[in-house]
């Protein structure tokens, strides 16, 4: 028998509500924690099955209608997840702990972030002997294709995977460790899921600064806000870099 959580009376095996004082009953700790593991485990096999299909069907086809099923594949996905814990991640979504001097930082280190991962990626992968790639290499196939990209790349990777591993994961883990775990195993896996090895070296650091932004302050917003300018300014670098191209120019007609 379990007692009420408020009142100590007795708790039949299929009660929901105390019959006492009418307090809802408390989940068994060691319960949630099995779930929320449960939960962790469905989570990360999910999104690493669907990075590994989309990386497959990549290969066969890179056209905008592949992009935009894949991309609606992965939003509805990041929903799905998030609809299991709605309450607490609406949560997430307040201004209440935004105050200038996060706002500040969240402004100004992606602006840093930016130049230091593009630069120091495209001297890494020199220094490997691996060939520079630019993303516009398979957006400049798409009639407006800087638009299609800062959707894709501005927009929909900072709003959903914020929303899935700050928001979804974030909760899961916090449920069964401790706050400091819970920002290095979500930095963790939301590097791993990305498929590259290059990319985990500064992926995986980004994201310990993103789960500490969202632990400290409770908030979806600021991590969402880093992720955005730090997107959108290594698409403008990208971009530059892409028009600025002599093969590109050439083949342009230039």
């Amino acid at each position: 028998m379990i007692a009420c959580s408020q009142c100590k009376n007795l708790l039949g095996p299929t009660d929901v509500y105390c019959g006492n004082c009418g307090a809802k009953r408390t989940m068994d700790t060691s319960k949630k924690e099995k779930e929320s593991v449960k939960q962790v485990i469905i989570f990360y096999i999910t999104f690493l099955v669907y990075a590994i299909v989309s990386y497959v069907i990549y290969l066969e086809s890179d056209s905008l209608i592949t992009e935009i099923v894949l991309e609606t594949v992965f939003v509805l996905l990041t929903i799905m997840f998030s609809l299991f814990d709605f309450k607490r991640i609406l949560k997430l979504y307040t201004f209440r702990y935004i105050n200038l001097k996060n706002l500040a930082f969240s402004v100004l280190f992606p602006i840093c972030t930016a130049g230091i991962v593009y630069f120091g990626i495209e001297w890494l992968t020199r220094v490997l002997g691996e060939e520079s790639y630019n993303m516009f290499y398979d957006y400049g196939m798409y009639e407006n294709s800087f638009f299609w990209a800062f959707i894709f790349v501005a927009i929909i990777a900072p709003v959903f995977e914020e929303l899935a591993f700050r928001g979804y994961l974030f909760n899961q883990l916090l449920n069964v460790t401790n706050p400091r775990v819970t920002i290095i195993a979500t930095a963790l896996i939301f590097a791993l899921v990305h498929f590259s090895f290059i990319s985990i070296l500064w992926i995986f650091p980004f994201g310990i600064v993103l789960g500490f932004l969202r632990y400290k302050y409770r908030t979806l917003w600021l991590g969402m806000i880093v992720h955005f300018i730090h997107n959108f300014l290594v698409l403008l670098l990208e971009y530059y870099y892409y028009m600025n191209d002599p093969l590109i120019e050439l083949l342009n007609g230039g």
